[in-house]
């Protein structure tokens, strides 16, 4: 049986092929390695619109392949293994690294309890000391989101890493000689301390974005992006389930030097594998790899592209709606642990297993939250952000008003964990990338990051007075807790958290 098969250079041309009686049409894909050099050739999408349009009338699409390859066509393949290698390779240590950056954050999480229980500090101590860390870094996430569009990735985020790992040791070191300090100075030290590890901290998501923004085409970013974010919900994992082991069999003093192990772990990883730029591997800019069009004001200077998104009224939007979904999300990771153990009479170990739930799960919707933009939703985060929202709220309030059956509770940081672990990488930075051209991604995450943490902090030092303002003690010195009122404060932000994005519903993607 005779075939009619046509050359086709273009998304036109196919049509006409097509409309004209072909019974298969071949075409040439990219610009490179294929024996149709000489004509228009296809994109990834309008490929993907070709091959639609042909298979739905019955017609067959052949790709033309040059088997004969010359050596600049050589040099080209060698260039695109070696940055894929690359680009795999900043993807690892900027996930990796960030998650054992959360690792020394989340540290006193775990051992709030205990600490409690020695006598050496209460709660609303502690709520002091966990806002410092989360007021530094909503500072130094601002200030260190700018500072970072202009510095070399690599030795940025193992700085920062560093000073995070030295305060969890130093604060290993003060707990051990917790009995022969006063109270006063220990409360002041860890604050001041802890402030320290705040500021460090904020100098870990910002490089390690800025180096996806670097090495991935737009048309992956939200994939890759949502992968990326799991570090968060795997370094509360590695929090909870190493340090937690580690303080269960050693004590909370030992906790902290493992969490300072872990950040060590990490800066190892980001000096061996993370890589500034393609150019400083002798690569042409991702743009030009990808072969991007120049995004809207690409031409102006970081300091210009800085400033406009200073002016965006989106950006603030969503850094707000953000501030808020963070007061949920630290409630839960702050002083869940604490709600089981006195609300609902959990032990330390049936606590802390339910909570780490959250924060792995946290990592299923993280790591589906960016492809299922791109793919289902063609880059728009709004619905997404909006449906998730709505789940993380109730699952707060079943995790909150439920009861005490374990599989409630389990239930409630499951669904917990998926919503806030796609609202991180939506709300917490994706969603502002988006709106702002690629020069300017620190500064993005800068306007985010101090609105969350700031918001976060004002959470821990609420929370903290709220717990401690409603203990009752009994005759024989019990002290009962009524979480009543600190869990309505927490529910009221996360509803607030998925109704501020709506107003940005008719925002595009300028990037």
């Amino acid at each position: 049986m005779l075939e009619l098969l046509a050359p086709a250079g273009n998304l036109d041309a196919v049509i006409a092929a097509v409309q004209n009686g072909a019974d298969a049409v071949y075409m040439g894909f990219g610009d490179g390695f294929n024996a149709r050099r000489s004509a228009d050739n296809f994109t990834r999408e309008s490929f993907a619109k070709a091959v639609r349009y042909c298979h739905i009338r019955g017609c067959k699409v052949y790709v033309t392949l040059n088997t004969l390859v010359g050596d600049r066509e050589m040099d080209a393949a060698a260039r695109s293994k070696y940055y894929r290698r690359l680009r795999l390779q900043a993807f690892a240590a900027a996930t990796l690294g960030y998650s054992l950056y959360y690792v020394c954050r989340t540290s006193l999480n775990v051992m709030k309890k205990p600490i409690l229980d020695s006598g050496t500090l209460d709660a609303s101590q502690l709520g002091v000391i966990g806002s410092a860390l989360l007021f530094a870094y909503a500072v130094g996430k601002f200030v260190n989101g700018f500072i970072a569009d202009y510095c070399n990735i690599k030795r940025f985020m193992a700085t920062g890493l560093i000073l995070s790992a030295a305060v969890n040791a130093l604060m290993g070191l003060l707990g051990l000689a917790h009995s022969v300090i006063p109270t006063a100075v220990i409360f002041v030290t860890s604050a001041v301390m802890w402030g320290i590890n705040g500021w460090a901290q904020s100098m870990g998501a910002p490089p390690a974005i800025i180096s996806l923004s670097r090495w991935y085409p737009l048309r992956e970013r939200g994939t890759y992006y949502g992968f990326f974010s799991a570090s968060h919900n795997l370094g509360e994992f590695f929090s909870f389930l190493f340090v937690g082991s580690i303080v269960t069999f050693a004590g909370w003093q030992a906790g902290f030097f493992g969490s300072a192990v872990a950040g060590a772990i990490g800066v190892v990883i980001v000096l061996c594998w993370l890589h500034d730029t393609p150019e400083s591997k002798g690569l042409p800019p991702v743009e030009a790899l990808a072969h991007e069009k120049p995004a809207p004001g690409a031409d102006k200077s970081v300091r210009e592209i800085q400033k406009q998104v200073l002016r965006t009224p989106a950006v603030w939007v969503l850094a707000a709606a953000s501030a808020f979904m963070y007061i949920s999300r630290y409630a839960i990771n702050g002083w869940g642990v604490l709600f089981l153990q006195e609300a609902k009479g959990y032990s330390d170990v049936e606590a802390i297993s339910v909570v780490s739930i959250n924060a792995l799960l946290g990592i299923l919707g993280t790591v589906l939250s960016g492809w299922f933009s791109d793919k289902l939703f063609k880059g728009d985060r709004k619905i997404p952000a909006l449906l998730f929202g709505i789940l993380n709220s109730l699952a707060l309030a079943l995790f909150l008003y439920g009861g005490n059956a374990m599989w409630v509770n389990v239930l409630s940081m499951v669904l917990f964990g998926i919503a806030i672990g796609v609202l991180i990488c939506f709300l917490g930075g994706l969603m502002a990338v988006d709106i702002v051209p690629r020069k300017a991604t620190g500064a993005a995450l800068g306007v985010v990051g101090i609105a969350s943490y700031c918001a976060a902090g004002i959470q821990d030092v609420a929370s903290g007075w709220l717990i401690n303002a409603n203990i009752t003690v009994t005759a024989d010195g019990a002290k009962h807790y009524d979480f009543g009122p600190v869990a309505v404060f927490w529910i009221t932000a996360s509803i607030i958290s998925f109704l501020l994005p709506l107003m940005n519903r008719k925002q595009k993607t300028e990037a």
